[in-house]
């Protein structure tokens, strides 16, 4: 990685947003807005809280995502002002008033008591943020005009955030590969999970989302939520979809691994490798992120067909008539920032034949994007396509020694360039 000022680009950052969200704010019709971090709610009937996550606006300025009850207001022609709160709290670390370069751009102040800014000198104030965190607030809350313009400005990275975002790749490729080793040797998911959080020096509450990780049939599961700690009699295969946070920006990575003597899987595997390497050549600015889900579709056809998993249609027959979309049922890939699903990538709606696709627009040079194809095994759809007049074009001998493996998901995360990309995962991880 390129020797860098982060400080520098953090510092041209924060200025590119007050740009970018002074226009939106002007544009909307308000004097002012005022961003909450937001807070962890209780969980009912206990005084423990859920795991907490900054909300992203507030993330995309500060690059903060722990900060809890805090508060950004930004006025076209002020400085922006920034309240951090740090109670006097025995039972807690209290946070402390961030001291960078980039906080000479605002007024930071902290704040002993939750209250909300005064904000009477204003004029028209919109408030972002958790409804639960605005009550009390004198301001319109979340006014879907000005909160588009503010999704809007997270579209197109700052050399700062890609920055960030190539960091996050390459940390997390540190956990695939003890992943990859623990899973060889013979590992448990926890145990899986433990190697890949120590690779990375990361705790999973600090972690972008819940690490996906699923051995043999769990792999078939999209976003599989547990970790058993006991080994499987044999460990067949394994999914593992890991990210990293740096500075409040994830990265979001997949990889599927096959055990050994499991070589009708590594064939699929290494089928599917070839077909996200192609999808990923095909990123560029200009192409509509639909069109290259379609494109993956027909590419996936002819794997299908190739392997004889499935005979006796044409690809074309394969793809109509919704055979891949049972083996290959989520979206392609989104947009990926300060959240993992990052906004604004469905300014249309996802068409029928892919309702689960989160990124509908074409791609621009600056956007950071998933190219994550997958093949899968899974009960609930395969068995009416089983059932169904299509069943027959199943080859089920090879199903039945392909479903204890669970399914494959192969993710990069890329950068959209005048170019074309630049692979983010592909420099660190093969």
């Amino acid at each position: 990685m390129a020797e860098i000022s982060i400080e520098r680009l953090q510092v041209e950052h924060v200025a590119t947003l007050q740009q970018r969200y002074e226009q939106a704010v002007t544009q909307a019709g308000y004097d002012a807005l005022l961003i909450s971090s937001g807070a962890a709610p209780l969980r009912y009937g206990d005084d423990h809280s859920y795991v907490f996550q900054g909300y992203g606006p507030f993330v995309h300025w500060t690059g903060l995502p722990e900060l809890e009850h805090s508060w950004l207001l930004i006025r076209p022609g002020h400085r922006p002002v920034l309240w951090v709160y740090t109670p006097e709290d025995f039972w807690h670390a209290t946070p402390a008033l961030p001291q960078a370069p980039w906080t000479d751009l605002l007024d930071v102040q902290g704040m002993r008591s939750r209250s909300v800014p005064d904000l009477s000198d204003c004029g028209r104030v919109a408030v972002l943020g958790d409804p639960a965190c605005l009550v009390g607030v004198a301001a319109d809350p979340n006014p879907a005009a000005l909160l588009g313009g503010v999704e809007a400005a997270r579209v197109h990275k700052t050399p700062y955030e890609l920055h960030c975002l190539e960091v996050a790749s390459a940390r997390a490729a540190r956990g695939h590969q003890a992943a990859a080793h623990t899973f060889l040797a013979g590992g448990s998911e926890f145990d899986i999970s433990l190697a890949y959080q120590q690779a990375t020096a990361q705790r999973a509450a600090e972690a972008p989302y819940h690490s996906i990780i699923g051995l043999n049939e769990h792999a078939g599961i999209l976003h599989y939520q547990y970790y058993a700690s006991e080994r499987p009699p044999e460990g067949r295969s394994l999914l593992i979809d890991a990210g990293y946070r740096y500075r409040g920006y994830g990265s979001d990575i997949t990889r599927t691994y096959a055990a050994p003597g499991q070589d009708l899987f590594q064939a699929l595997i290494d089928g599917l490798e070839a077909i996200q390497r192609r999808v990923c050549a095909a990123v560029a600015p200009g192409v509509d992120f639909v069109a290259l889900h379609d494109t993956t579709h027909r590419a996936l056809a002819t794997l299908l067909r190739a392997l004889g998993l499935v005979t006796g249609l044409t690809e074309e027959a394969i793809v109509t008539r919704g055979i891949t979309r049972v083996f290959f049922p989520h979206g392609l890939g989104h947009l990926l920032g300060v959240q993992v699903h990052d906004v604004a990538g469905k300014p249309r709606k996802a068409p029928d034949h892919a309702p689960f696709l989160r990124l509908t627009r074409p791609l621009e040079t600056g956007m950071v994007v998933t190219i994550e194809p997958g093949v899968y095994f899974i009960p609930s759809l395969l068995e009416p396509l089983l059932a169904g007049a299509l069943g027959k074009h199943i080859n089920r001998p090879m199903l039945d020694e392909l479903r204890p493996c669970g399914g494959i998901r192969i993710e990069d995360n890329l950068v959209v360039t005048a170019a074309g990309s630049d692979n983010l995962t592909r420099r660190y991880l093969s």
